[in-house]
């Protein structure tokens, strides 16, 4: 498969699905599991990081172990021209903002955001959303439990190919 003008083959695909699962995982580990040696894993690894299949590494915290016990997600509603980024930008910079999705529909982006508490939301709702000039409406949705949060992405989907690749 080509990705980023990269192609990628079923040892990326083994190399990715090990990382996504544990980015810790040393590169001898890695190269024992897919018959490679340990340069060649490294190798491959920082080609996949140059090409941007790989993003980075983070670290996975517990929110609750934080004190962030309320997930919501929030659809904004904006003003903004259709090429505006503005809007976008200030939201992803607000701390409480996991992720800030532009979407299709009544709404312009979908929200997800962690706080402590129902009123630490309603201030971050007042104060830091509502009060941008660009936002008109706001509606919320509270998760009150998770069955699934994972940033793995699916390797063993297969991708059909765009036509003009």
């Amino acid at each position: 498969m080509r990705t980023n003008d990269r192609i990628i083959d079923e040892t990326d695909f083994q190399i990715l699905g090990i990382l996504q699962g544990a980015a810790r995982t040393s590169n001898a580990e890695i190269a024992r599991q897919v018959g490679m040696a340990p340069s060649a894993v490294l190798e491959r690894i920082r080609k996949l990081e140059e090409s941007g299949i790989i993003r980075g590494y983070e670290t996975r915290v517990d929110p609750v172990a934080l004190g962030l016990r309320l997930l919501a997600f929030v659809f904004v509603r904006t003003n903004d021209s259709v090429h505006s980024r503005r809007t976008e930008e200030v939201l992803a910079a607000i701390p409480e903002v996991q992720e800030v999705h532009h979407i299709a529909g009544e709404d312009c982006f979908l929200v997800k955001v962690r706080t402590s508490t129902p009123q630490a939301l309603g201030r971050l709702l007042r104060e830091k959303i509502g009060a941008l000039e660009s936002v008109i409406a706001t509606r919320t949705t509270i998760v009150l439990e998770t069955q699934k949060e994972s940033g793995q992405l699916p390797l063993n989907i297969p991708v059909v190919e765009e036509a003009n690749a």
